[in-house]
């Protein structure tokens, strides 16, 4: 505790985060120097890397992951496992950038989500109106794997207090890019599609973070991969949509897909991957008699389902055509056809990546959880959003020390 008191009232802290996201394309890892803490946060990215998971570690999470029953005993032993992958992952990032683990303050790890169940998408009749998320990869191998104190297990905090444990962006998206000069929208595009919305800031930082907040809209590259993934196995994902960019959106289908309850349920709202599955698609398909659309139509009519998810979404918080600064990240920030479907639908809006605010796209999470771990241990705990939007203190995750 001696330790962390000193971390507390030193001027900056170099942090570690990381992050897997539900594509299970590798593990982001961001070392990062943060100075300060709440909105007085500064933070410098020092180095950053995508380890690529091998097939066997994509084999392994995809035995539980998305899925409503699995082995236990597979799940316990799963929990361990992903931390001491996760725990070389970061050693080896470390021997190449030259850093001594004891040259880091923090490590963050957001862990590796396998089940998210809202209320409003499991329904179970034990559970009503409980919330509940799970992430794998155990904080405590991760630090005696490190020899790093480890801030984990981010989500569980938000949902004791009432939220669905996502997206979490918001506190980030607040502390490090509000800007008094525009109003912004942070596009994040991994497997699910979500954003933070961010008023201009004043004066009266309170009434800016009132006004923030964050949403799930639907799928963006879940639903992608898995049909890339089932067509040509070679592959792990559309590079740049080429092939949805060789198909045509297929109407019937697009219909059938933004019928589902999710996309006209109020804000904000969680999804994953246990809804936006290969099963939602396939009934859709069904009954549409489209089971046999070219791969190329059916990747293109996906892009259009994200792109009217999110437009869908933007539009019911803020205005029927939102004039604001919209900066993407994720894997569907390298899509043109995915970025110009959103342009089309919100043309209002000025679209670039979050590289124009200094945020590398596909660093971004993995910096975000590196600033939560900083404020766990230095910040004062504060709320964002209002009414059904507003998300608990800030002040989230579990700490592990090394010995």
């Amino acid at each position: 505790m001696h330790r962390l008191a000193q971390l507390a009232q030193q001027p900056s802290r170099r942090i570690i985060g990381l992050m897997s996201g539900t594509s299970l394309d590798g593990l982001d890892v961001a070392l990062c120097r943060l100075h300060g803490h709440g909105t007085a946060t500064r933070l410098e990215l020092e180095h950053f890397a995508t380890v690529p998971y091998n097939e066997e570690f994509r084999r392994r999470v995809r035995q539980v992951f998305a899925r409503e029953q699995v082995s236990l005993e597979y799940l316990t032993l799963l929990n361990p496992w992903i931390g001491q992958q996760h725990a070389r992952m970061v050693l080896a990032c470390l021997h190449e950038w030259q850093v001594a683990p004891a040259e880091v303050d923090l490590l963050a790890s957001h862990g590796q989500t396998v089940y998210h169940a809202p209320a409003h998408q499991h329904q179970h009749p034990d559970f009503p109106g409980l919330n509940a998320t799970l992430q794998l990869g155990d904080p405590d191998h991760l630090a005696v794997g490190t020899g790093i104190i480890t801030v984990g297990d981010f989500r569980q905090k938000h949902l004791a207090a009432g939220g669905e444990g996502a997206p979490l962006a918001t506190y980030g998206d607040f502390l490090l890019l509000s800007s008094p000069d525009e109003e912004r929208l942070l596009l994040n595009l991994g497997g699910i599609a979500n954003f933070t919305y961010l008023p201009r800031t004043n004066s009266e930082s309170t009434q800016t973070a009132s006004a923030a907040f964050s949403t799930d809209t639907g799928p963006a590259n879940t639903l992608l991969d898995a049909v890339v993934r089932a067509h040509f196995p070679q592959l792990a994902f559309d590079e740049d949509g080429r092939l949805a960019a060789a198909g045509t959106v297929h109407p019937d289908l697009l219909a059938e897909l933004l019928n589902h309850p999710f996309f006209a349920a109020a804000l904000p709202k969680t999804t994953g991957p246990e809804l936006f599955g290969p099963a939602y698609l396939e009934a859709a398909q069904a009954r549409t008699g489209t089971q046999a659309l070219p791969v190329e139509n059916l990747l293109a009519t996906l892009v259009e389902l994200s792109a009217t998810g999110v437009a869908r979404a933007v539009r019911l918080a803020l205005a029927e055509q939102p004039a604001l600064a919209v900066y993407a990240s994720g894997g569907g920030a390298h899509t043109p056809m995915l970025l110009a479907a959103l342009q089309r639908h919100l043309p209002a809006c000025n679209f670039a990546s979050t590289a124009a605010l200094g945020v590398p796209p596909d660093a971004k999470e993995a910096i975000l959880f590196a600033l939560l771990a900083n404020e766990a241990v230095a910040g004062r705990p504060f709320s964002i959003g209002a009414g059904r939007q507003r998300v608990p203190a800030i002040r989230m995750g579990k700490i592990s020390l090394p010995d």
